[in-house]
Formats: C-alpha cells, structure tokens, sequence
C-alpha cells in the first residue's frame, strides 16, 4: 500500500506538471494560469454550495430517525473532490469536478456503495450487539443518543 501511494503521489505531479506545460506552449502562459486560477474560483465555490446542501440533508436524515449512509459517502466525495481542487492541474481538476457535480458524483456513490457491499459481504460482517440496561437504569427505547 505505502509503494502504490508513493507512486502516486511521485506519478501524479509530474504527469499533472507535464501537461500544464503542454497547454501552456499551445496557448500561453497566461491563459494557462487564468484556467487554473479559474477552476479554483469555481471549485472553490461548488465545494462550499455542494457541502452545505449535503450537511443540510445530512441533518435532515438524522431528524427523521434515518441513517444517512448515502450523505456519508457523498460527504467523503465531496471531501475528496475539494481535495482534487486544491491540487493544481488538469487531470486532479476535472476529478474533483466530477466528484462535486451531483449528477456525476451520484454515479460514483453507486459505485461506492457496489464497491462496498461487495467487500464487505455478510460473512464477513462483524455485529456487536448493545449491552443491556443495568437494573437501576430506566430503559427508553425512544430515546435518542
């Protein structure tokens, strides 16, 4: 695991370096740094509404008794979308729009999801059940935690 994220991390910047160079011979340099200051106003911008929107629901889901498994997951895309942002170049940018533009990132929270259950199959499912109440304790199964 430590060598495959080494590789990535050594791999992805100078991929990322090589091509930002190669737009920038074909258009310029200015218009090279204008894309990359442009993509970081805009990202910066969707990761703020794209988070909001998903805390809100996330709240929402809480309210009424549910688990919001699919806010979790959409909050960790987001999570990792603005980190793609914040990366500069190309390749890391349309990654993080992808992540943050909820059309796209609802395909990639299936795939998640696909990805998960198929992991984490039932056999392999480890249930901790709660303790019980002690005998001078009132137990409320309504109540909330």
């Amino acid at each position: 695991m430590f060598f495959r994220l080494l590789i990535l991390f050594i791999l992805v910047p100078i991929a990322e370096l090589a091509l930002l160079i190669e737009i920038g011979k074909a258009i310029g340099t200015w218009p090279t740094i204008a894309i990359i200051v442009v993509t970081g106003i805009i990202g910066s911008y969707l990761l703020k509404w794209q988070g909001v929107s998903t805390w809100r629901k996330f709240h929402q889901n809480l309210s009424r008794g549910g688990f919001p498994g699919d806010t979790i997951v959409e909050g960790v895309l987001i999570l990792i979308g603005g980190a793609f942002l914040l990366t500069p170049g190309v390749v890391t940018d349309a990654l993080g729009f992808i992540l943050l533009i909820p059309p796209s990132r609802a395909l990639v929270v299936k795939a998640v999801k696909a990805y998960l259950k198929k992991k984490f199959d039932y056999e392999d499912l480890i249930v901790i059940e709660p303790d019980e109440p002690e005998q001078n304790e009132f137990y409320d199964p309504g109540k909330r935690i």
